[in-house]
């Protein structure tokens, strides 16, 4: 589908960022300091003070933002709240020739709807979901993939330089988010892999802190071995188990994606499933809970 307009090329973009949690929050910051002009709303005020001192200009609504940018990064949770702030806040305040970035992860069909009720309003989208997580995020060195015209890549890329170290163009509207969903996939089905070894190696004597830290500098490494601590001094078993809940949502969203494009990937996606699913235990494994000292009540 040919965008309906013609977005500018300089780099200069005033910036319009909505979601500043975990990751958006330094993600904006990046924006900020590689000179963007940075504006900004949010629900919560703490939100927006959690900017601290980076330079920007709050608005007191949505709409008001999308009448002053000439971009609009949204960094929010799902597609559904993708689909929403576009229809009944962007949209129609959005001036024509604005471009709209969904950084999040989601689904190519809902890339392709999303351009498509953009491109009735003479907006450009470009789906440009991110890797890397909060600390890629704060180090700068996120990995973009990005689905959409080349002529709106080309003009956004300097935007996407000021947060990765990669900025790679997949193909158009949906071929970044299908791109994101191939590696979420491919990471948790490492885990999988990781999960049964440690487990083998657990049943035939081997201490699994000793064997994962081996594995980290054999040729057995993944990314997903590497990420995954050992002895950490700190109880992990909370943000384990959150983080294995995104990774199971991910899952439903590779599998969502598969099905949409006629494929059977029931292998993959199980395979996925077991790696997400698994993660909490490993990570309990290699990282035995800290000893706590409660005195005199309540240990805070």
């Amino acid at each position: 589908m040919a965008d309906n307009s013609l977005p500018r090329t300089d780099t200069q973009f005033a910036v319009g960022f909505v979601g500043l949690g975990d990751q958006g929050l330094p993600m904006a910051t990046a924006i900020a300091a590689s000179g963007y002009d940075l504006h900004v709303w949010a629900r919560r005020q703490a939100s927006l003070d959690a900017l601290d001192d980076t330079s920007r200009i709050e608005h007191p609504s949505l709409r008001a933002l999308a009448r002053a940018v000439d971009i609009v990064i949204l960094c929010v949770r799902t597609d559904d709240d993708v689909l929403v702030l576009l229809t009944e806040e962007l949209l129609p305040a959005t001036r024509p020739g604005t471009i709209i970035v969904n950084v999040g992860t989601g689904t190519p069909g809902n890339a392709t709807r999303a351009a498509e009720l953009c491109a009735r309003a003479s907006v450009s989208f470009i789906d440009a979901p991110v890797s890397g997580g909060r600390i890629g995020a704060e180090a700068r060195t996120l990995t973009t993939l990005v689905g959409g015209s080349t002529e709106v890549f080309d003009a956004v890329k300097p935007l996407f330089d000021s947060y990765s170290a990669h900025v790679l163009h997949c193909g158009g509207h949906g071929a970044g988010q299908l791109v994101k969903l191939f590696n979420n996939t491919l990471l948790m089905m490492n885990q999988a892999g990781i999960a049964d070894i440690i487990n083998l190696a657990t049943q035939a004597g081997i201490d699994p802190i000793a064997l994962a830290e081996a594995l980290k500098l054999g040729s057995g490494a993944s990314e997903a071995l590497v990420r995954t601590p050992t002895n950490s001094p700190v109880s992990l078993s909370d943000t384990a188990a959150h983080l294995s809940q995104v990774e199971l949502l991910d899952m439903d969203l590779f599998d969502q994606a598969m099905t949409e494009a006629g494929i059977d990937a029931a292998e993959a996606t199980a395979r996925g499933i077991a790696g997400a699913s698994a993660l909490a235990r490993v990570v309990a494994l290699l990282n035995p809970e800290p000893a706590t000292t409660v005195q005199g009540g309540r240990d805070e």
